[in-house]
């Protein structure tokens, strides 16, 4: 088990990101004066809502390609790629709250991490099944 705490690092910091989006879009219900569970009405809260759920709705695609990735390929590269879709999702974030044009970039480059995961891993047990 001690080879997979890189991975298990990133899922733990992966998991501390969304919270830290719940807490950014908590305090931005309190900004705008909206009290939840209304999610409307100021663009502020919406984007921050929106950023948020999609980075909620990514998390079961990017999780279990991260770990299957490490399981059936290299513990190092599916932590470095986890690494690039954390800050990815950190970039996203950040650009969407600014303004929904400045989302492409880390969603994007996180888009590339995750399909890298998820595909590499994919081919890696689908290869090693059929060559059995």
């Amino acid at each position: 088990m001690d080879r997979y705490y890189p991975v298990a690092l990133v899922t733990l910091i992966s998991g501390l990101v969304v919270f830290g989006m719940a807490l950014t879009v908590s305090r931005m219900h309190r900004k705008t004066g909206i009290r939840a569970p209304t999610m409307t009405g100021d663009p502020r809260l919406e984007r921050a809502v929106r950023a948020h759920l999609n980075t909620v709705e990514w998390m079961p695609i990017f999780l279990p390609s991260l770990w299957l990735f490490a399981v059936y390929w290299s513990v190092t590269w599916a932590a470095a790629l986890g690494a690039v879709w954390v800050v990815a999702r950190i970039v996203y974030f950040i650009g969407y709250l600014a303004d929904p044009a400045k989302r492409f970039w880390g969603f994007f480059i996180q888009s590339i991490a995750t399909f890298t995961l998820l595909f590499g891993a994919l081919g890696r047990i689908v290869f090693i099944w059929v060559s059995k």
